[in-house]
């Protein structure tokens, strides 16, 4: 049974007038990673539950009255989430997953569709051209990849490890204009993709295991540190930190709102909603 901690914070879907309650934190999920929220203020957390245990993962769906119930069973190790075409796509061990709005699940694409065999397919996202961009993070410290899947669910490599600064890509943020930001798991730092030319400049260092990556509409650019528990806020090509003690601290979210960031926790089983105005400690 999953229990909801209530009522401190309220987040409201982008076109609601009205104020929907919803928790400010949830507990008693298992091995949260990645959250997306949904423009009718639903929120979808993907849980892992036991790492390498297939069947056993699965989505959980938070409506914007705060009401718990799983949305998709029986996956294996559910990761990286983004919401496109009125379905969720799910990155799942070496496969990418679609799931329609009933919960129904199929298989996007699966390992074979790849240019190579992923190790650790992790972060999704998606751009305006109904294009889903796929980190691979290999082993952690080397051997990834960044993919790109068209509408054709042809698989393309974006960068992989024959460029050395492409080591366990991570957090990915589809900025527009041929413009993808990544975040690397083992270097902690924050690159930006051309994707037109795959060529890869540094923006920021110092992110340790970074892993949710968000921009707001202002342009401020906030990512979580997994191995640290931080959050940090890019500030003059470096890592300035806005938020801690929040452990295995996974892939993020922006609320619909703008107001908050959505933070799975992983080790503690936890779902963190942290206001942006209040979140410099």
């Amino acid at each position: 049974m999953k229990k909801l901690t209530l009522a401190l914070f309220f987040i409201f879907a982008a076109h609601a007038q009205a104020k929907n309650e919803l928790p400010t934190k949830v507990v008693g999920l298992k091995t949260p990673e990645s959250v997306v929220q949904a423009k009718d203020g639903s929120i979808y957390v993907s849980e892992i539950n036991e790492f390498g245990k297939d069947g056993d993962g699965q989505i959980t769906k938070i409506d914007k009255n705060g009401k718990i119930s799983i949305f998709a069973r029986g996956l294996d190790d559910p990761k990286g989430m983004v919401m496109m075409n009125h379905q969720l796509f799910v990155t799942d061990k070496t496969k990418v997953l679609a799931i329609d709005m009933d919960g129904t699940v199929h298989v996007y694409v699966d390992a074979k569709a790849f240019p190579k065999t992923p190790q650790f397919l992790n972060d999704i996202e998606a751009d305006s051209f109904n294009n889903l961009y796929v980190s691979d993070s290999g082993d952690l410290k080397s051997g990834g990849a960044i993919y790109k899947i068209d509408e054709n669910k042809t698989v393309s490599t974006v960068v992989d490890s024959t460029n050395p600064a492409v080591l366990a890509p991570n957090g990915l943020c589809y900025e527009g204009r041929n413009s993808l930001l990544e975040v690397d798991f083992e270097s902690g730092i924050l690159y930006r993709i051309n994707l037109m030319t795959g060529t890869m400049a540094e923006v920021a260092s110092g992110f340790g295991g970074g892993d949710g990556l968000v921009r707001t509409k202002t342009g401020k650019i906030y990512i979580s540190d997994w191995k640290n528990g931080i959050i940090n806020q890019v500030s003059a090509s470096r890592a300035k930190l806005v938020n801690s003690g929040l452990t295995s601290s996974a892939d993020m979210t922006l609320s619909q709102n703008g107001q908050y960031l959505l933070v799975p926790l992983m080790k503690p089983g936890e779902l963190e909603f942290i206001s942006i105005e209040s979140a410099i400690k």
